[in-house]
């Protein structure tokens, strides 16, 4: 009864950047350099966004979208966006057109703002999309000359000019909406969460402890994931909260230009999933003495388990410690993380017990809960033996999707995440496989059922089995195992062209296999497990890794 009762509200921990930090950089990738702002400037921008929003008939609740990279633009939406009270809708930009469209119909933005080099991917689309009114085109060197379809689109630059530069943000109840993200780790249609103000406060404060991620403002943070994926983990929000400089990549992702950003910007601190990593050992070790990272203290890595061997590598030959995290979108993403030493018994552990521990998904975030069940919804014990479905809850953990409740996904105030997994009795979560058949390649799902519908919908294919196939640098790519009608003629070309209508090329399939049958479950479903089995004890390897 004795404290006051302010509002959760993440202006008030974003603005602080501009209090506490405001000549710190907020530095963006170009084609030739980089683009530098300060907080300060920053916060005019979004402010003067916020405006030009509010002009265009976003209120408090209206849904925003962004079809952007990471760069200092797409952090003046993230900025306006939760100072305003509307919602961000942050689109990924790998999808093919089909995900598109849904996504957009169903999120209901009003206005797009859309990075200009990435209008030829919203084409197809364009007019398809009713509810959008307007798109707000944000420019780099190269795309001044921007062109579209949509009959009203405008310019960044001319669409804040000459707002003013200050923002009354209004005071909002803390479980307002604040931002939408869609989850492609599903079958069906993708799934919205809607994080609100409330639970991104709170996963923020606990995002940058010092068993977390360790976040300070003494760091230059470089957010290698994207903004579109879980709010780029959180970490745009901690960095602004921190007053952290912020290093951004734009669309310039090869790992040698990463490498020589990190090594020019001094950054101590990156996120990305194992892909990004190593790809930066590849070139590091070609290289040798090229790039000076000496500044870099840690990655943060998720989206899949980092193999040991790489963990040990950054380590042993950087002095960098990968801090690996599990999560998921609709835990806004922390639930655990993983570091070297994360309790007073593991300081006098080996390198290599620590990198045991590394190699697991980590412990839990304080204000969380997890356990793992039975098909029964038993508890199971944490011996590091049982195996059981993953289930999670806390203050930022979804307890629906947006406008799609699928209750089959939660249990009695808990979310069931599809995976499964085994804790051990000094609380390390480790996931042991998936409850559900999806593909995860480069950190994105891909739903093989889905896959497998449009396949068995071309003219001449009876059956369709789409398993995952072990990939050094994707981690899995899909495989598609066919059974095509007696006496039918279709090429593996013609499949993937089929495909290639719906998906994004990343979805494709890497292979297709003919088959005269599929092994099947005691209950008639295709045994996937079989066939995944049966490919490995066959040595099959993908196209691209055979010699």
């Amino acid at each position: 009864m004795g404290m006051q009762q302010g509002q959760l509200l993440m202006h008030k921990l974003v603005e602080r950047s501009a209090v506490v930090a405001p000549n710190e950089e907020i530095v963006t990738a170009t084609e030739d350099g980089v683009r530098r702002q300060t907080y300060a400037e920053t916060r005019v921008r979004a402010h003067q966004l916020a405006h030009a929003l509010a002009e265009a008939g976003i209120g408090i609740g209206d849904r925003v979208g962004t079809f952007m990279w990471n760069g200092s633009r797409h952090l003046e939406a993230y900025w306006a966006s939760a100072g305003m009270g509307c919602c961000l809708h942050t689109l990924n930009i790998r999808l093919g057109p089909a995900d598109l469209e849904y996504i957009i119909n169903h999120a209901g933005a009003k206005i797009f703002i859309v990075d200009a080099d990435l209008l030829p991917a919203l084409e197809p689309v364009m007019d398809k999309i009713p509810a959008v009114t307007q798109l707000v085109i944000a420019t780099e060197p190269g795309f001044e000359g921007w062109t579209t379809s949509f009959p009203n689109a405008i310019d960044y630059e001319d669409f804040i000019a000459g707002k003013p530069e200050h923002y009354e943000w209004p005071e909002i109840p803390e479980t307002s909406a604040l931002g939408l993200c869609y989850t492609s780790g599903t079958t069906g249609d993708p799934k919205g969460v809607e994080y609100e103000h409330r639970s991104q406060y709170l996963h923020t404060l606990t995002q940058s402890l010092t068993d977390s991620m360790g976040l300070s403002g003494a760091d230059t943070l470089c957010g290698i994931v994207p903004m579109f994926h879980a709010q780029g983990w959180g970490l745009p929000w901690a960095a602004c909260m921190l007053g952290m400089k912020q290093v951004m990549p734009h669309r310039f992702m090869s790992p040698d230009r990463l490498i020589k950003l990190m090594a020019d910007e001094g950054v101590t601190i990156s996120a990305g999933v194992p892909t990004i990593w190593q790809g930066v050992k590849s070139i590091m070790e070609a290289q040798p003495g090229a790039f000076d990272l000496s500044a870099l203290d840690r990655l943060t890595c998720g989206g899949s388990a980092p193999p040991p061997s790489l963990i040990e590598w950054y380590w042993n030959e950087l002095q960098v410690e990968m801090v690996q995290g599990w999560g998921m979108t609709e835990t806004s993403p922390l639930g655990t993380t993983s570091r070297r030493v994360m309790k007073r018994s593991q300081l006098a552990s080996t390198d290599a017990d620590r990198a045991i521990n590394q190699a697991k998904a980590g412990q839990l975030m304080p204000g969380l809960e997890m356990k793992i069940v039975d098909d029964d919804f038993n508890d199971l014990p944490w011996d590091g033996e049982s195996v059981g479905e993953l289930l999670i809850r806390g203050p930022w953990i979804a307890r629906e999707y947006y406008n799609n409740p699928q209750p089959s996904k939660f249990h009695d105030g808990w979310l069931i995440t599809g995976d499964v997994a085994k804790i051990d009795s000094e609380a390390y979560l480790m996931i042991a496989d998936r409850s559900k058949d999806l593909i995860k390649t480069g950190g994105e799902w891909i739903s093989s059922v889905d896959l497998e519908n449009h396949i068995v919908a071309m003219p001449g294919v009876a059956q369709a089995c789409v398993v995952a196939a072990p990939h050094p640098k994707w981690d899995e790519r899909p495989v598609a195992l066919v059974i095509l009608d007696d006496g039918a003629e279709v090429s593996a070309e013609a499949i993937i062209e089929h495909c290639a209508t719906a998906y994004a090329k990343w979805q494709l399939p890497d292979d297709v296999l003919y088959v005269d049958s599929i092994p099947l479950t005691g209950t008639g479903k295709m045994d996937k497990k079989v066939v995944r089995a049966g490919l490995e004890s066959e040595g099959y390897l993908l196209p691209d890794l055979r010699t």
